[in-house]
C-alpha cells in the first residue's frame, strides 16, 4: 500500500498540502522569512504519533467497554541544539478525564498503541527514545 501527499508553494514560504483531500497550511514564522500563515512541519511530526496512537487508544478502550469524560493527549518532543534540528526524545502524555477509570484497561489500551499498532511510533522508536505516561483526572 502506497501514500501520497501533495504539497504547493503558496510563495514566499508559505506551501498548501494536500493529505486524502484534506487542505493544511504549511508556513515559516516571521522570524525565519515567513508570515505566519500555517503550522510548522515539524510540530506535524508530534501531531502525526498524537492522532495515531490516538484513534487506536480510543478503538481498544470502546471494545473494553470503558467510558471516559474527555481524552486528550500531549507530545513533547526535545530538539537538537544545531542543525539539521531535529527531535532526539518525544514523550506522549495520555490525559483521561472520568470517574473511576480501571487504570489496568488504560495502561493495556496505551501500550497495545504503543508497542502493536500505531505505525508511526513504530517508525520514530527506530529512531529516537518515545516515552509515555497516564494521567487521570477525576
Amino acid at each position: 500500500m502506497k501514500s501520497k501527499v501533495n504539497i504547493k508553494w503558496l510563495g514566499n514560504m508559505a506551501f498548501e498540502g494536500e493529505v486524502g483531500g484534506h487542505k493544511i497550511i504549511l508556513d515559516a514564522a516571521p522570524e525565519s522569512g515567513g508570515e505566519n500563515k500555517g503550522a510548522r512541519p515539524k510540530p506535524l511530526m508530534l501531531l502525526a504519533l498524537a492522532g495515531c496512537t490516538g484513534m487506536d487508544v480510543v478503538s481498544i478502550l470502546k471494545k473494553m467497554r470503558v467510558e471516559f469524560e474527555d481524552f486528550q493527549i500531549f507530545v513533547e518532543g526535545d530538539l537538537t541544539e544545531e542543525h539539521p534540528k531535529y527531535y532526539q526524545s518525544m514523550k506522549v502524555i495520555y490525559q483521561f478525564k472520568g470517574k473511576d477509570l480501571p487504570m489496568d484497561k488504560l495502561e493495556k489500551a496505551v501500550s497495545l498503541s504503543e508497542e502493536k499498532y500505531c505505525g508511526v511510533s513504530a517508525l520514530y522508536k527506530k529512531a529516537i527514545p518515545v516515552s509515555f505516561e497516564i494521567r487521570v483526572i477525576e
